[in-house]
């Protein structure tokens, strides 16, 4: 039973002021060099992307988890919902790691990726946390766009639609029949999911910003 219709799945949040102007320019200016990169190889393209989309999870939970020690106080939810985001971006790597291995050339890339993206990151998110999650948030809606495509290659019989791996079936207790399709589809879901996550943080903090519990600073 799919979580989302076709409507809530394509769902865009428009820019409010000039943070989330720059978060979603950000966005769009990486979108042209995986465009340019991988083209239709979709498969590839996304074990490349999910191996960045992993960091800001790990990233923001571990900054929510040494300010609640800091400051003493609850963290309402968000360092679990943070490192389960991450967890899950891990295995949609480890999925279509199975389905386009990645060349040397592709694992170089990746190597680099993820250094110069989790430092970046990890200071985006130290000094301006609500900007980090609108990132995430606009960074996930192009996600879902990706997906899509993808989707639809498949269904156009571009792509063949090869069995689901065992380690995808297990994840998301699909049945033996299961398709690279229907993980698509799951994968798809999951990002919107993120999405809607992250929209939540980033408006959480624009209540304020002191506090990403939502409460006032000194409460």
């Amino acid at each position: 039973m799919t979580r989302y219709t076709d409507e809530t799945l394509s769902n865009r949040r428009a820019p409010e002021g000039l943070r989330d102007r720059f978060a979603l320019g950000l966005v769009k200016f990486m979108r042209v060099f995986a465009d340019l990169f991988f083209r239709s190889r979709y498969g590839h393209r996304a074990v490349v992307l999910e191996t960045v989309a992993a960091v800001p999870g790990m990233v923001g939970g571990l900054l929510q988890h040494l300010k609640s020690l800091r400051h003493i106080r609850d963290d309402q939810g968000w360092i679990k919902e943070l490192l389960d985001e991450a967890e899950n971006e891990r295995m949609h790597l480890m999925t279509f790691i199975k389905i386009a291995q990645p060349s040397v050339f592709e694992r170089g890339v990746i190597m680099i990726a993820q250094v110069l993206f989790y430092n970046a990151y990890f200071f985006m998110y130290l000094l301006a946390p609500r900007t980090a999650h609108r990132f995430v948030a606009y960074l996930e809606e192009e996600a879902v766009i990706s997906y899509t495509h993808y989707l639809e290659a498949v269904d156009r019989g571009e792509l063949e639609n090869v069995a689901a791996p065992q380690i995808a079936r297990d994840y998301w207790e699909l049945p033996v029949t299961a398709r690279l399709r229907d993980v698509i589809v799951k994968v798809r879901e999951d990002e919107a999911g993120h999405r809607d996550v992250n929209h939540r943080f980033a408006d959480a903090l624009t209540r304020s910003p002191a506090d990403p519990t939502g409460r006032k600073a000194g409460a």
